[in-house]
């Protein structure tokens, strides 16, 4: 099932599981949407009513527009969490879980949106994050080669092999994640335009758990932006899964939604304490 949220005419597509009480809302960084992050919803044994957003950039919703930045992206998550909140008949706000660039939106729109009950943020970025394929994503982009933006996200973003890469061309999930590298190189830059108030974050009031791949932990691209944001959020809980990098929604969803489940438990015990 799928619902829209809009604002200022941008249609923001949403995939929907049904539930009851205080909603879910799950929020993809790049070269993801609502279909990629399904096997983990699969995998979720709250009852919670589950949404994903399919973040601007990517189909169904609405294309990312002139005036792009990441305070387009929270100004869209704020929208939808007025949508997500006024539907929700036991008033307790919404559980926002963020992965990559996901998890910094969150972080950000946490910050001036009230009806956040819990935050789970799954490696979050930060500037300065892949500023050194930022050139090549342009050029990718600016030729339409699709195929180039995926392979300069996985060997110079995140650092994969060329074996690994080789081997992702000739699998099925390559023409996937061809229409998600679209939008790529806008918001790799919008992120690295992004200043970020670190003690901001400290002063967040809701449960906050981090979740860190063991395979990360203190490795870039993903372990060091995610050191720097655990230690300015030292109230925060983190969690560390064992055998895991930063693709733990493609790799092993089970595990991951295990961790979600988890980390909403302990948020809910938190709140009643």
């Amino acid at each position: 099932m799928s619902v829209q949220v809009v604002r200022d005419g941008v249609v923001l597509a949403l995939s929907h599981r049904s539930g009851q009480g205080r909603p879910l809302l799950c929020v993809p960084g790049v070269m993801a949407d609502a279909a990629s992050w399904q096997p983990v919803v699969d995998e979720l044994s709250t009852d919670q009513p589950v949404y994903v957003l399919n973040r601007r950039g990517r189909r169904p919703s609405g294309p990312l527009g002139d005036a792009y930045s990441v305070g387009t992206e929270v100004e869209d998550l704020c929208r939808v969490l007025d949508e997500l909140g006024a539907g929700d008949d036991s008033g307790g706000g919404v559980d926002v879980f963020g992965w990559s660039y996901g998890g910094l939106i969150a972080l950000e729109a946490a910050q001036w949106h009230t009806g956040v009950h819990s935050l789970t943020l799954y490696e979050p970025v930060m500037r300065p994050f892949g500023l050194q394929a930022l050139d090549a994503l342009r050029q990718a982009d600016e030729s339409g080669d699709l195929d180039r933006a995926v392979e300069v996200v996985n060997r110079d973003v995140s650092g994969f092999s060329a074996e690994y890469v080789a081997q992702l061309r000739q699998s099925p999930v390559w023409q996937a994640l061809r229409p998600l590298a679209a939008p790529v190189a806008r918001e790799l830059a919008a992120l690295n335009d992004h200043p970020v108030d670190l003690s901001g974050y400290g002063s967040l009031p809701m449960p906050v758990t981090l979740l860190l791949g063991g395979d990360n932990k203190g490795i870039p691209p993903y372990g060091e932006p995610f050191a720097r944001i655990a230690t300015a959020m030292p109230r925060a809980r983190v969690r560390v899964m064992p055998g895991q990098g930063h693709l733990a929604h493609a790799q092993d969803p089970r595990a991951l939604a295990q961790f979600i489940d988890e980390a909403l438990d302990w948020a809910h015990q938190q709140r009643i304490a």
